[in-house]
């Protein structure tokens, strides 16, 4: 199992503290293929560009996709970058992916937010292994659900992050998450503002 893969399984089986979308999942996801990409050995971190390594491709059929999608020459490609490239649309990806492996099927209880129309997960040793991670407050997985409103950020954050490389990718993804909300925001405000010209006497 990857921390993508973890992600979105609890994602799908946890109520949020706070509202958010797809879209914010997808940026989550994007950033947790980063950490086990780096934890394989497949990409290094220098600063915040991501510099691709010589390991052997990943064995998760969508890890093996991102590692391949890595972008191989000089400048190279910025975190923040790869989250927006990556993330598009990756959260309907990987749930494609989940029906296809049999982890998720027809819903008998009201939807959550992050499932797909009418699915849930099954039960299965890699939905056993997500909760039993999430329950254990794994730091990474627990940090990437905070970012997309799964949980509460502790107030000391989560301080036993391994390494700085995880905690610079974890940054990004935060920085992705609130750009995602203000643009949301703005148009919000924008829709509204158009509606009220038209109503207007």
């Amino acid at each position: 199992m990857t921390t993508a893969r973890d992600l979105l399984l609890v994602a799908m089986d946890v109520a949020p503290v706070r509202p958010a979308g797809q879209g914010e999942l997808s940026l989550a996801l994007a950033g947790a293929e980063v950490i086990d990409l780096v934890g394989t050995g497949a990409v290094a971190l220098d600063g915040d560009l991501l510099v691709p390594g010589t390991a052997p491709a990943p064995d998760d059929p969508l890890l093996a996709e991102a590692a391949a999608s890595l972008v191989r020459a000089a400048p190279y490609e910025s975190v923040e970058d790869w989250l927006w490239r990556r993330g598009s649309g990756l959260a309907a990806a990987y749930s494609t992916r989940f029906e296809a492996d049999g982890l998720i099927g027809r819903a008998r209880h009201g939807r959550l937010p992050f499932r797909s129309a009418g699915t849930e997960p099954l039960d299965s040793p890699a939905r056993r292994h997500a909760t039993g991670r999430w329950a254990a407050d794994e730091p990474v997985l627990a940090a990437l659900g905070a970012a997309v409103g799964l949980r509460e950020e502790p107030a000391e954050g989560f301080p036993d992050l391994p390494g700085e490389t995880v905690v610079t990718v974890l940054a990004a993804v935060g920085d992705a998450v609130a750009e995602l909300e203000a643009v949301r925001q703005r148009r919000s405000i924008e829709d509204a503002a158009f509606d009220n010209i038209w109503r207007a006497p």
